[in-house]
């Protein structure tokens, strides 16, 4: 299975009307390294797809984000865990293309970078335009509460978008896809 996590509000604190813009304004949320170490462990691909207009706006530039995105992989390193891929879109809400959330287009190409189809991808975010962009690319959906997730839940989601899995953070996330099917009569 390919895991594609937004970043901001489901690994990192999300700043709502703000930007991480250094590699010092970037703070885990509790429990999201030891997540994707356990989604690691699972031998599971892990990528992010990140909306970061903030790029296409000029308030830092594709070195800065790299130096944040650096310092995630140290503090994931730290916690024995791994991203696999970046995918970002630098584009400003005014001129998005199709690799924009809600496209789809970041979440197609890492599908195809790890060539995976749509059915053994699931998309974790805390907005709708992450809900958006994976219900687009075919992509199993889950919600987590943290960052925006819980306003998103709250303003309610569309029937288009269902079914969605809403879990309390990324670990609940993690331990929802980690945890053993069971068939109709309750056998693992």
């Amino acid at each position: 299975m390919l895991i594609l996590l937004d970043r901001d509000g489901v690994l990192n604190r999300d700043y709502p009307d703000d930007y991480v813009k250094s590699p010092d304004e970037l703070v885990l949320l509790p429990g999201a390294a030891e997540a994707v170490a356990r989604l690691n462990a699972r031998g599971w691909p892990v990528a992010i797809c990140t909306n970061q207009a903030c790029i296409g706006k000029g308030i830092i530039d594709a070195a800065m984000l790299g130096r944040i995105h650096d310092r995630l992989r140290g503090e994931l390193a730290a916690a024995g865990a791994r991203i696999d891929a970046i995918f970002f879109a630098p584009d400003p809400p005014w001129a998005a293309t199709d690799r924009r959330k809600p496209g789809p287009g970041m979440l197609r190409e890492a599908m195809a970078q790890f060539r995976t189809g749509p059915a053994a991808t699931v998309f974790i975010g805390d907005s709708l335009t992450d809900l958006q962009a994976a219900a687009a690319a075919g992509c199993r959906r889950m919600l987590v509460r943290t960052g925006k997730g819980a306003q998103t839940q709250a303003a309610g989601i569309p029937p288009g978008l269902l079914p969605v899995t809403v879990a309390e953070d990324l670990a609940d996330a993690a331990g929802r896809l980690l945890a053993p099917q069971t068939n109709e009569t309750g056998a693992a």
